[in-house]
């Protein structure tokens, strides 16, 4: 069918032509057919200007130059894609959050965080990507490759990220900063995690008794309270650990190591909380209260013991006969009776007593009557 301006209409389509040469190729559009060969790879096409472009593959011809950085192409669909560089076009917009991408197939993979969509699978472990390049990434988990290496170090990386991050041991850069106090990071899981402080945040919630923490390591150590875990072993004693930090410091024993000294007397201690608890002979620090009769301690522990004689609670008993006590030494002391251990020796007539306060008494015999230190 002609019009007034000679145009022909496809029939199938009723799409307008105004070649019939155009018209001639439209039909192989709809049946499919492709008649145009390349020689080179044996790919068919339905059009002789898409075997052409084909051929630029093969023979590397690059007639599109980009007029701004020179650099060519060879076809003019990539000139075209190339050019949003430079313009900053981005004529591809989400539908669902507004978002303008430069090209179709970057809109395209950016649907898939809306839809969920995860085309990509790993053949080894059956795990699903959105995305090629990140499915790519996770084959190296596989294969062991590292081919991304750190030239000061000669460190190597599975991941380029990775290494970014890891060259900031080597700058000392730390890009990210706390609004708050502006502390610094090189990595932006360490500042969200430093921010919990601030905002009082606690996402990790033990299933077991309800307590959440601000870390997930804080949680996972925790977990070992319940399951009884201690995955941390001394190889002198096979003393076992559910902290790496309680081996530190359980190794102290064995190597004599004081790492804390006093700075008043020069005592030296294996753990930080035991020079805490001594500094208080010097300052006379007693910040433990009783609220019943507001006598204070130094020590926490002392409190406790304290407690017993207002709630009467006795929780030392004698397997012999039953006699309950409120501290451990009481009951030792107790246990005298029955065992007949006499560890205090006088000295000057070698008797012996189960108590230092005997002994104490006993020595007056032989001082005249005078106490003495025992």
């Amino acid at each position: 069918m002609d019009t007034e301006d000679n145009e022909i209409q496809c029939e199938v389509c009723d799409k307008w032509f105004s070649q019939q040469e155009n018209l001639k190729r439209r039909p192989s559009i709809h049946t499919g057919e492709k008649t145009f060969k390349c020689d080179m790879c044996d790919e068919r096409f339905s059009q002789s200007g898409n075997q052409k472009t084909n051929m630029r593959i093969h023979t590397g011809e690059k007639t599109f130059t980009c007029d701004i950085c020179d650099k060519r192409f060879s076809r003019c669909g990539s000139l075209k894609r190339h050019m949003r560089i430079h313009t900053g076009e981005k004529p591809f917009k989400c539908d669902i959050c507004g978002e303008r991408f430069s090209e179709s197939g970057n809109l395209k993979t950016h649907m898939r965080i809306h839809t969920g969509e995860k085309t990509f699978k790993c053949d080894i472990c059956d795990k699903r990507f959105s995305h090629s390049g990140h499915l790519k990434s996770h084959m190296r988990i596989h294969t062991g490759e590292k081919p991304f290496m750190c030239e000061v170090c000669d460190e190597r990386f599975s991941q380029c990220g990775h290494l970014k991050r890891h060259m900031r041991i080597h700058t000392g850069e730390k890009p990210f900063k706390c609004d708050v106090c502006d502390e610094r990071f090189n990595e932006s899981g360490s500042l969200k995690r430093h921010m919990r402080i601030h905002t009082g945040e606690k996402p990790f919630k033990c299933g077991m008794c309800d307590e959440r923490f601000s870390h997930s390591v804080i949680l996972k150590t925790h977990m070992r309270i319940h399951t009884g875990e201690k995955p941390f072993r001394c190889d002198i004693c096979d003393g076992r650990f559910s902290q790496s930090g309680n081996l530190k410091r359980h190794m102290r024993i064995h190597n004599g190591e004081k790492p804390f000294m006093c700075e008043a007397c020069d005592e030296q201690f294996s753990q930080c909380g035991h020079l805490k608890r001594h500094m208080r002979i010097h300052t006379g620090e007693k910040p433990f209260k009783c609220e019943v009769c507001d006598e204070r301690f130094s020590e926490s522990g002392s409190l406790k013991t304290h407690m017993r004689i207002h709630n009467g609670e006795k929780p030392f008993m004698c397997e012999v006969c039953d006699e309950q006590f409120s501290q451990c030494g009481h009951l030792k002391r107790h246990m005298r009776i029955h065992t007949g251990g006499k560890p205090f020796k006088c000295e000057v007539c070698d008797e012996r007593f189960s108590e230092s306060g005997s002994l104490k008494t006993h020595m007056r015999i032989h001082t005249g009557g005078k106490n003495i230190k025992v």
